[in-house]
C-alpha cells in the first residue's frame, strides 16, 4: 500500500455506507464516513483547504498563531493541520458545549478558552453563545497577531466540499442520486456539495436540515434556540447562504436525533454524533416521503463520532 507522508493525507476520500440495517427501503440510504478522519470529522477537509490556502497566498505566515471559534470539531480538524504546519492553535468555545470536546482538544495541544453562555445551558448552545464565542476570537487574533480562520465567513470551508466531499459522492455512486441531505452549522457542506449537485446533468435534489423549533432555513420563527444538535441550527441563516441552492429543508427534533443515535449504535454498529443522526432521520424522511421511485438513492453525511459528547 502507498505509504502516507502525513496525517493530511487521511483526510478526504472517505467509504460510503449503504445504511440498510435503519432503512431497510424504499430506496437506498447511503451516508459519508466523516467521523474516520484524523480529526474525526468532516470539518477536517475544510481546515485542511483553510489552512493551506492561506500559506499559499501568503495570509498566513510560516509559525504564525492560528485563532478560531469552534464547537469542537472544526478546533479538532484545525488541531491537527496546525500540528502538521507547525501554527500553535488557540480556540474559543462555548462553556455549553460537551467537555469531552475541550479533552480532546487540550490533548492535541490546543489552547481553550471557554466562553461563558449568553442564553443557552450545557448541551445546548444558542446563536447568542456562538456570536461571544466569536467575539472574543476575534480579540485573541488582534492581541496576538494571529490567522484568524472565521469559518463561518471564509467561503474557502464549502469549496472542500464541492470539489471534495460532493465529487466523491457522485463517483461512488454512478451519478446515480436522487436527493442530498445535511444539517447546516456553517453552511459549507451543504452550500459547497449542493453547488456540485445541482451542476450535474440531473441535478439533484438539495435539502438542508435544522433543529427543530430554530428552523430559520424554511422562514419560521424561532421557538427553541436550545436544542442538542451541536454545531447546527444557531437560529439565523448563514453569512454564506445561498437561496437557489435549497430545495427543502426538514426539521429534526432532538428526540429524533437520539432515537437515531441509538438504532444507528444497536443496527449499523455506528456511533455517531447528534447531527449525524439528524441526518439520517431526516434523510428516511425524504426516501419514505412518495416523492422518488423504490430505486431512488439519497445520500448524507455522518458528520462525527459520538464520543465527543456526554
Amino acid at each position: 500500500m502507498m505509504e502516507m507522508q502525513s496525517v493530511l493525507d487521511l483526510i478526504g476520500h472517505t467509504r460510503l455506507l449503504n445504511l440498510r440495517r435503519v432503512h431497510a427501503g424504499p430506496g437506498r440510504l447511503v451516508a459519508k464516513a466523516e467521523f474516520v478522519q484524523p480529526g474525526g470529522s468532516v470539518k477536517d477537509r475544510a481546515a485542511k483547504i483553510v489552512i493551506e490556502s492561506a500559506l499559499w497566498d501568503g495570509s498566513l505566515k510560516p509559525d504564525q498563531p492560528v485563532v478560531e471559534m469552534t464547537s469542537g470539531n472544526m478546533g479538532s480538524a484545525l488541531a491537527v493541520v496546525c500540528a502538521v504546519y507547525g501554527h500553535p492553535l488557540t480556540v474559543t468555545m462555548s462553556e455549553g458545549n460537551s467537555p469531552e470536546r475541550i479533552q480532546i482538544l487540550e490533548q492535541l495541544g490546543v489552547r481553550v478558552e471557554r466562553i461563558p453562555q449568553v442564553d443557552g445551558r450545557p448541551g445546548q448552545v444558542t446563536g447568542s453563545d456562538i456570536e461571544a464565542a466569536i467575539a472574543r476570537a476575534k480579540e485573541i487574533a488582534a492581541e496576538q497577531g494571529a490567522f484568524y480562520v472565521d469559518q463561518f465567513n471564509n467561503p474557502v470551508c464549502a469549496e472542500a466540499h464541492e470539489h471534495g466531499t460532493a465529487p466523491e459522492i457522485w463517483e461512488q455512486v454512478a451519478g446515480q442520486l436522487d436527493a442530498f441531505v445535511a444539517c447546516v452549522g456553517t453552511g459549507a457542506t451543504f452550500l459547497g456539495a449542493s453547488r456540485f449537485f445541482k451542476r450535474q446533468r440531473s441535478p439533484t435534489l438539495c435539502v438542508a436540515v435544522e433543529p427543530e423549533g430554530a428552523e430559520v432555513l424554511a422562514g419560521k420563527p424561532v421557538t427553541k434556540p436550545q436544542h442538542k444538535l451541536q454545531g447546527t441550527g444557531y437560529g439565523r441563516i448563514p453569512p454564506l447562504w445561498e437561496p437557489k441552492l435549497i430545495d427543502a429543508a426538514i426539521a429534526i427534533g432532538d428526540e429524533e436525533a437520539e432515537k437515531y443515535r441509538e438504532l444507528l449504535a444497536k443496527r449499523e454498529g455506528l456511533y455517531v454524533g447528534y447531527s449525524a443522526a439528524a441526518n439520517v432521520a431526516a434523510a428516511i424522511k425524504v426516501l419514505t416521503s412518495g416523492k422518488f421511485t423504490e430505486n431512488a438513492t439519497v445520500a448524507t453525511v455522518l458528520c462525527d463520532a459520538g464520543w465527543k459528547y456526554s
